[in-house]
């Protein structure tokens, strides 16, 4: 190849990365990076959510005529949420999103019922092992919400990139689709996602 054709050779790479980082491309790149960081640790602190619970199991079985109901929907539901693999291509499938986030929030919805029931257990109240599980989930679950918000803030800025003019032109050239992300119920919870009451309290008598 003469000098010639080597110098516009080099020159059109040139301009071809260029054009990329002028129409997004390395933009894309480093946010797409970030939503698959923080669902990382999304999914590590779910899992460590789930790990916990056997032993919480295991302690509240040990007491006497414990509700044996509420005890198989907390089992029920982390055995429905462990089945749903959490992989970094489930963010770009609405479907298995959302089947994700059902599964998760019945979890959650299970735990919050199992330690408000435990309140009416005086010998529960007084076991410092389930007593410190409790803690342990409390922390777990404000983990949850931060990695679950700084996501959602992550994905949230991958997908304006991804609807703006000029680089929605390039997501569309590169396949960069719009990401999926939780959902609130209302708008005074976006920024909170669902916890579980450590409220120790005890219930009411109904």
């Amino acid at each position: 190849m003469s000098l010639k054709l080597r110098f516009i050779a080099g020159l059109a790479v040139s301009l071809s990365l260029l054009g990329l980082g002028g129409c997004g491309y390395n933009d894309f790149q480093a946010k797409d990076e970030q939503v698959k960081a923080a669902w990382s640790e999304v999914t590590n602190q779910y899992q460590r959510r789930s790990d916990l619970i056997p032993n919480v199991v295991a302690s509240v079985k040990g007491e006497a005529g414990f509700e044996q109901e509420t005890l198989t929907k907390v089992i029920e539901a982390r055995s429905k949420a462990t089945s749903i693999q959490a992989t970094p291509e489930l963010i770009n499938n609405p479907e298995a999103f959302k089947k994700f986030q059902a599964a998760q929030g019945e979890l959650t919805g299970a735990l919050s019922r199992l330690m408000v029931v435990s309140e009416n257990y005086p010998n529960l109240k007084a076991n410092q092992g389930f007593q410190d599980l409790r803690v342990q989930l409390e922390g777990t679950e404000n983990r949850i919400t931060v990695a679950r918000n700084r996501f959602i803030k992550s994905v949230e800025e991958y997908n304006v990139l991804a609807r703006s003019f000029p680089t929605n032109l390039t997501a569309k050239m590169f396949s960069y689709e719009v990401k999926q992300t939780f959902t609130v119920a209302n708008e005074a919870a976006i920024s909170t996602a669902p916890t579980v009451s450590f409220d120790k309290t005890p219930a009411a008598s109904k």
